[in-house]
């Protein structure tokens, strides 16, 4: 029975991709609780939807709709609000550089060592080049 069904839904979708996509979206539409739009007779989702892909019980163009819209990973965006576009245009006044300095990455080995930290060294912690010392083993 599906076969003649497939057959009478080719003329109506020409593309047997999109023939499948569709028919497959409202297969899930209708396991999902979807009201049918034609008697069941015993048949299972996939042939439902497909007899009423046949019978254009059901809009193409919706269910085209319905499947893009299932299938963008990415949710369309909305235009920003004014409050947003306001607070972004205070962002350049709390965004000056620190102290003074115009580039981070200028700073020296020494300004970036006046707050009191002291800079690693290998040796001071008992690593030498040759490794670990061994005056307490």
């Amino acid at each position: 029975m599906a076969r003649v069904t497939v057959e009478d839904c080719v003329q109506r979708v020409p593309n047997r991709f999109e023939l499948v996509m569709l028919a497959s979206q409202r297969a899930r539409a209708i396991a999902a609780g979807a009201p049918l739009s034609l008697d069941r007779d015993n048949d299972k989702n996939p042939v439902v939807a497909l007899r009423e892909i046949a019978d254009l019980t059901i809009s193409l163009d919706v269910l085209k709709n319905d499947l893009i819209r299932g299938l963008q990973k990415l949710p369309e965006a909305d235009e920003p609000e004014e409050e947003v576009v306001e607070l972004m245009a205070g962002e350049a006044a709390w965004a000056r550089p620190v102290d003074g300095c115009d580039d981070l990455d200028a700073l020296s080995d020494d300004e970036a060592d006046e707050d009191g930290d002291e800079p690693l060294d290998a040796e001071a912690d008992g690593l030498g080049a040759d490794g670990p010392d061994d005056t307490f083993a």
